[in-house]
């Protein structure tokens, strides 16, 4: 029997240009195996839906990996923000007491 392509190697890599799977009749169909509806019924949409699912995985992956590079910069910019703000507030208060200590030299003298 020469078949023109299987599950595992299609004839084409195209879902819409795959070979239908062939259905038994009821005396050729083996011992447990799912009924012929079930097994053509959806066969290409299902094929479709999983090659498209598939093609969006990296798109997917690309993009929570993108969210977390911008979540890591904004916590960084935070954190070079925050340690600005208390650097200035350092220098702040150190001449803040240089005033007051001129002002406090000012007056006694």
């Amino acid at each position: 029997m020469t078949a023109l392509g299987t599950i595992d190697r299609p004839l084409t890599h195209d879902p819409l240009k795959q070979a239908l799977m062939t259905a038994y009749t009821t005396s050729e169909q083996p011992h447990g195996s799912a009924h012929a509806d079930f097994i053509t019924a959806g066969a290409i949409t299902s094929r479709q839906n999983r090659t498209r699912e598939m093609q969006l995985i990296p798109e997917a992956l690309a993009r929570a990996h993108m969210d977390d590079r911008m979540r890591e910069a904004d916590a960084e910019r935070h954190a070079l923000r925050l340690l600005a703000a208390r650097r200035m507030q350092r220098r702040a208060e150190r001449v803040s007491l240089r005033a007051r200590r001129a002002l406090a030299m000012a007056v006694m003298h």
